[in-house]
C-alpha cells in the first residue's frame, strides 16, 4: 500500500513540475521586444503599439536606437521580436548586403517629406534661381526629385533609379533651382540658410518643426513608408499576427490621428 501511495505522490508531483513548466513557458511566450530609432517611432511603439500589446497580455520591451544599422542586427540576433524604423528599400537593400532574412509585417503612418521655408509662404512664390538645400543621400534624394516634380518645380528622367539618384536624373529645371546637397540631418538647420530645404519627415520631428509647416508635403508612395519588420522565420508566429492585430485596430488609428498629425497613412487604412 505504502509503494501504491507513494507511486501516486510521485506522479502527482511530475505532473505539478509540467504544469509549471508549462506555465513558464506560456508567460516565456507573452515577452515581446520590440526596436525603433529615436523619436516618432519610438513614440509610435510606446502609444500606439505596447499599449494594446499588453492588453493582449503580453510583456512589452521597448528598446530605442540611435542609428539605422542596430536595429536589424538586434532583429537577426535574436534580441528583438520586431523592429519599426525602415522604408522597404532601405530593408531590401540592408538584408541583401548583409545576408539576412527580413519580411515587412504590415505598413505603418509614416513623417513625409516637406519642403520648408522661411522666405516663401508657398510652392508658387518660389523664385527663379532660389537655393533648395535636399539630401545627399541616394534613397532621401529619389523622393525629393519625385516631390519636386508633383510640385511642377522640375520635371525628372523616367526611370529614375532610387538606390543611385542625383541630380543628373533632373531634366527641366525652369526656375533654375540651385541644389544644395547636405546630409539628411543637417538639413532642418538649412531652412534657415537655404531659401528651400526638402526635410525628411523623422528629421524635421527631431528639430520639433510642425510638419504642416511645410509649403508642400510629399505626396508618399508606400515603398517610402515605414513598416514593422520581423525575421522571415516569424512572420507566421502569434506574437506577428498579434502585432498586426493591433496596428489595424481602430485604437491604433485613433492614437494616430490624435498624437501624430500631418503622418501620411498607408494604402490599406484608406480603404
Amino acid at each position: 500500500m505504502k509503494k501504491i501511495i507513494l507511486t501516486l505522490l510521485t506522479l502527482l508531483l511530475a505532473f505539478g513540475l509540467a504544469g509549471c513548466s508549462s506555465s513558464s513557458d506560456a508567460s516565456k511566450d507573452k515577452e515581446i521586444t520590440l526596436g525603433a530609432t529615436a523619436g516618432p517611432y519610438t513614440d509610435m511603439v510606446n502609444k500606439a503599439i505596447k499599449p494594446s500589446l499588453e492588453k493582449k497580455g503580453y510583456k512589452v520591451k521597448v528598446i530605442e536606437f540611435s542609428d539605422y544599422i542596430q536595429p536589424n542586427m538586434a532583429l537577426s540576433k535574436g534580441d528583438l521580436d520586431a523592429n519599426l524604423f525602415q522604408h522597404k528599400i532601405y530593408m531590401e537593400n540592408f538584408a541583401k548586403e548583409k545576408n539576412l532574412k527580413l519580411s515587412e509585417l504590415i505598413i505603418v503612418p509614416t513623417a513625409p517629406m516637406g519642403l520648408y521655408s522661411d522666405k516663401f509662404k508657398s510652392v508658387d512664390e518660389i523664385k527663379e534661381g532660389s537655393t533648395l538645400a535636399i539630401p545627399n543621400d541616394p534613397v532621401n534624394l529619389a523622393r525629393t526629385l519625385i516631390m519636386l516634380e508633383d510640385a511642377k518645380l522640375i520635371t525628372i528622367k523616367e526611370g529614375v533609379n532610387q538606390l543611385t539618384a542625383s541630380e543628373k536624373d533632373v531634366q527641366d529645371n525652369p526656375k533654375n533651382l540651385v541644389f544644395k546637397p547636405l546630409e539628411a540631418a543637417q538639413l532642418p538647420r538649412a531652412v534657415q540658410s537655404a531659401d528651400v530645404a526638402a526635410v525628411p519627415g523623422n528629421f524635421a520631428l527631431a528639430a520639433k518643426m510642425d510638419l504642416l509647416d511645410a509649403i508642400q508635403l510629399e505626396n508618399m508612395p508606400d515603398t517610402y513608408r515605414n513598416r514593422v519588420v520581423v525575421n522571415t522565420k516569424d512572420t507566421d508566429s502569434t506574437f506577428a499576427k498579434d502585432i498586426k492585430e493591433v496596428v489595424e485596430s481602430k485604437e491604433f488609428e485613433e492614437v494616430i490621428d490624435k498624437e501624430f498629425k500631418g503622418f501620411g497613412k498607408p494604402e490599406w487604412m484608406k480603404k
